[in-house]
């Protein structure tokens, strides 16, 4: 399959599956069914002919129903065992957990990864006619289709060829429009799990930002499967009546991230970093506590979506030399924000006014430094209940380790999470993400913060890696010139070759981007 972004230089992508290499073999699924066990959930096939176009949402509405009878099936295979599958059976005959009826199954790796047909007889799983699949439109990101139920779903895919070689979240995060296409979902009850692939992998996590929208896990084909396998259990676990209510609200979803994360091995509470990383792994699942607390919600006790909106923005619209946004993306509730140009200080203020509790519950909101040096993170609160607050973020010498641990990054990350005083919420993400393959020095500024002494921009002669799609590198190190009072005004450029020329900080033209003989991104300066 053949993919296309728009950016500045395009590339072709090719998606393949993801991790389908020696090293990384599917993971087995916990407590799989025998082969001969003779229930097994039912399909449905969606048809180009039952769609109808939402030009508000710009996505297209399956019109399709679950399938007929499934919610009669069991809701569990007959064969499954294991102390979950014996309580949520008890909970099941009690008439205290909703099961999984009216529940769809879309799988978007064409069988690469899938959910077992018998491992949850409930669930409707969605097949895709010729046409829809000769047009690839059952593979990749979800980001096409609005089904009329809450929908689990996957994709252990990635792009694994050519520049821009990446992981489906990564893709999503770089896309134009593929942040705001994964929020739709989200908030309809729509939730996905995909591999990080090499992007969260041996000891280094490469995503610019972060999604509440989908749950990334940590590994490559296969790694889905458990996290998957953990979401079904904990969406059947939830009480009919509470169910009902989070899907009238538009918060199954969100719902189910808070408790997956929240039953995480080794996070000591939920308002740590621990219990916010950027991809799950297999070892830290405890199924049995997020199917306990999903038992637990109760209608009035649901917990609301936290929604972002910027007040205040220092990132600016055209930074750096190449004169680029510095906005990666803003959605309802995730923020993120590219350090491209030298400021050595960058402040936001940001709010979540939107956020409505479902229940009118009054809200305390928590602002978390999931990554980054707390020395430099500032969080300001600019109400009593935190409502509002100033971010201020001081350039990080990248890559880093965040003090908590975890593995080595150039993203600050920030969790935002409201307490209603019965359940907390999903985080939502405030990102910033650094340049990496660029050689920075900054001193001391005093008040205005660090103050920018050199950039190296030459990652080519380095052998540094980068993100085409969001990145681009110079063969030359610039140091800055400053006048009497401290400002900016030009540099003294310094070529591979050791020569040196002093060049104005606000040259009119001169500065083109082209794609180098290894395709990636290189800015060129001639002077005016």
């Amino acid at each position: 399959m053949m993919m296309r972004l728009c950016a500045p230089i395009a590339w072709t992508l090719a998606l393949v599956a993801a991790g389908a290499t020696a090293d990384t073999p599917p993971m087995p699924r916990p407590d799989a069914p025998v082969a001969d066990e003779p229930v097994q959930a039912r399909t449905v096939t969606l048809e180009a002919a039952a769609m109808t176009h939402d030009p508000v949402l710009m996505r297209w509405r399956a019109e399709i129903a679950p399938a007929p009878g499934s919610a009669d099936l069991p809701v569990l295979a007959p064969a499954a065992s294991g102390s979950e599958v014996r309580q949520l059976r008890t909970w099941v005959a009690q008439g205290s957990a909703a099961g999984l009826g009216g529940v769809f199954y879309d799988n978007r790796d064409r069988g690469h990864s899938r959910l077992d047909l018998r491992r949850f007889p409930q669930i409707t799983h969605v097949a895709y006619d010729e046409s829809l699949r000769a047009r690839g439109d059952d593979r990749s990101l979800a980001h096409r289709f609005l089904f009329p139920g809450p929908v689990l779903g996957n994709a252990s895919l990635a792009v694994t060829q050519g520049v821009t070689a990446r992981s489906l979240p990564r893709l999503a995060m770089t896309s134009p429009g593929g942040p705001m296409a994964a929020a739709t979902g989200y908030m309809r009850n729509h939730l996905y799990v995909y591999p990080g692939h090499r992007d969260v992998r041996d000891g280094v996590d490469v995503l610019p930002a972060m999604l509440p929208y989908f749950v990334i896990s940590y590994g490559s084909s296969g790694s889905d499967q458990p996290v998957l396998d953990t979401l079904a259990l904990s969406l059947a676990s939830l009480r009919p009546a509470t169910r009902a209510r989070l899907e009238e609200e538009r918060l199954l979803a969100p719902a189910l991230v808070m408790l997956l994360r929240r039953s995480l091995q080794g996070a000591p509470e939920y308002l740590s970093p621990a219990a916010h990383p950027a991809a799950i792994e297999r070892n830290r699942l405890r199924p049995g506590v997020a199917m306990a607390a999903a038992q637990a919600m109760t209608p009035d006790t649901i917990p609301p979506l936290v929604q972002l909106r910027v007040l205040e923005d220092g990132f600016a619209a055209d930074a750096g030399l190449a004169r680029r946004s510095e906005v990666l993306f803003d959605t309802p509730a995730a923020v993120a924000r590219l350090w491209r140009g030298w400021e050595g200080r960058r402040e936001m203020v940001v709010s979540t006014a939107a956020t409505r509790d479902p229940n009118d519950r009054p809200l305390e909101v928590h602002w978390i430094v999931v990554s980054g040096d707390p020395d430099k993170v500032r969080i300001e609160p600019l109400d009593p209940a935190g409502r509002r607050a100033r971010v201020v973020v001081d350039w990080h010498d990248t890559p880093f380790v965040p003090r908590h641990g975890g593995l080595e990054r150039a993203r600050v990350e920030i969790a935002v999470i409201a307490w209603n005083g019965a359940q907390y919420s999903a985080p939502s993400f405030v990102t910033v993400a650094f340049p990496s393959h660029q050689r920075r020095v900054y001193e001391d500024g005093g008040a205005d913060g660090p103050r920018l002494v050199s950039v190296d921009y030459d990652a080519e002669a380095r052998g540094g890696t980068f993100d085409p799609l969001l990145w681009w590198r110079a063969p030359w190190t610039d140091t800055a010139i400053r006048d009497d009072l401290g400002r900016l005004i030009g540099w003294r450029r310094t070529g591979r070759d050791g020569t040196s020329r002093v060049v104005t900080a606000s040259v009119a033209g001169g500065y083109t981007m082209a794609a180098g003989e290894d395709g990636l991104p290189a800015l060129r300066f001639e002077a005016p």
